[in-house]
């Protein structure tokens, strides 16, 4: 199968760190425009994250809400899938099950949810008022997908678990996808990736070298071959530089990579890295934009960059979500330029512009 090319919406305003100014905004006009634009140059997927405070930007700048949004998206784009992340610690299952076969009805089946177990502890205080310990949101997360699975597929549905309990539930109409709405789920952690193996349809990576993302894929088909089900599809987060030459591109990245850390939004990052049982270190480079998006070396020409793109969707990667900026102007010049030269890819060409 193609490794198809997704994007993160920008509900942040940004994805840089360390750069001030990034010529984009957080508002719904803003990411609509890119959300449309993505939909029109053939891009497979957005990604909306639940965060209600500003991850990249410090928690006193303005970020957009996840499922308001990706519902608004759901009217006004045609082919591109819809993908809203989803944190048990704000939610309740059978009800994010309502709204969900809500949304896919609205898109007409192309709507997919991104299970989030948790990891800013600040936040989740701010908002509930409440924090588990990294076993018990797994725990939690587990039973989250079996309600929602449960309101999904059967007529009447009962649940008596440790965190959550439905009676009689019924819930219609049904998601237009059959049997349910894909889940996408990441962790790093073994109670996260067999909670993932067992219960969900895709896992999600942080972005890494073909090296890393082989020895995980190779890990989660053992696990679900172990656990049963289906063969899992893999995503991967990643940050594109592409630009005309490699000296263009290679300039971007250093400017992206001159880290001037504010301590308003390097406190999220240091409670990101605290929350979570990574297998890998974040660097301070890392740092500088989101999800380890740039150890997947996607810097470049497109064709260069399509090669890189090649050699992980050899090793088994179906989806990677992109992350770059200004992400309006970026996303014509890869929607163009990148996305042709991909197999299987419905992109257009420059000279439909």
């Amino acid at each position: 199968m193609a490794t198809k090319i997704g994007i993160w919406l920008p509900m942040f305003g940004g994805w840089l760190r360390n750069v001030e100014d990034e010529r984009m905004d957080w508002t719904f006009d803003y990411n609509q425009r890119v959300a449309q634009a993505a939909d029109r140059l053939g891009f497979s997927t957005i990604l909306v994250a639940e965060l209600n405070l500003n991850d990249m930007k410090g928690i006193d700048a303005p970020c957009i809400e996840a499922w308001t949004t990706i519902a608004a998206l759901a009217a006004t784009t045609k082919r591109i899938r819809l993908m809203a992340a989803v944190r048990p610690g704000f939610r309740l299952p059978a009800v994010v099950a309502k709204e969900a076969a809500n949304i896919d009805h609205i898109s007409k089946g192309r709507f997919e949810l991104n299970l989030v177990s948790a990891w800013w502890k600040e936040e989740m205080e701010m908002y509930v008022g409440g924090w588990m310990d990294h076993t018990e949101r797994y725990r939690r997360s587990r039973e989250f997908v079996r309600v929602m699975r449960g309101a999904w597929t059967q007529p009447v549905f009962d649940f008596d678990g440790e965190f959550y309990k439905a009676k009689g539930c019924v819930l219609e109409p049904k998601p237009v996808q059959r049997p349910w709405i894909p889940i996408y789920a990441g962790g790093e952690s073994d109670e996260g990736r067999d909670m993932i193996a067992s219960e969900c349809d895709a896992y999600l990576m942080h972005g890494d070298s073909l090296e890393v993302v082989q020895s995980y894929i190779a890990d989660m088909r053992a696990r679900r071959e172990r656990f049963g089900g289906p063969p899992l599809v893999f995503g991967m987060a990643a940050y594109i530089i592409c630009r005309e030459t490699q000296r263009e591109a290679e300039e971007e990245l250093k400017r992206i990579t001159n880290v001037r850390a504010s301590q308003r939004s390097y406190d999220s990052y240091r409670a990101f890295v605290a929350g979570t049982k990574m297998r890998t270190q974040v660097s301070l480079e890392d740092y500088s934009v989101s999800n380890r998006g740039l150890r997947p070396g996607l810097v470049g020409t497109p064709e260069q960059i399509a090669e890189r793109i090649h050699a992980y969707q050899a090793l088994g990667l179906d989806l990677i979500l992109a992350q770059f900026s200004p992400m309006h102007e970026e996303i014509e010049f890869i929607g163009k330029q990148l996305l042709p030269l991909l197999d299987g890819h419905r992109g257009v060409a420059a000279s439909a512009a």
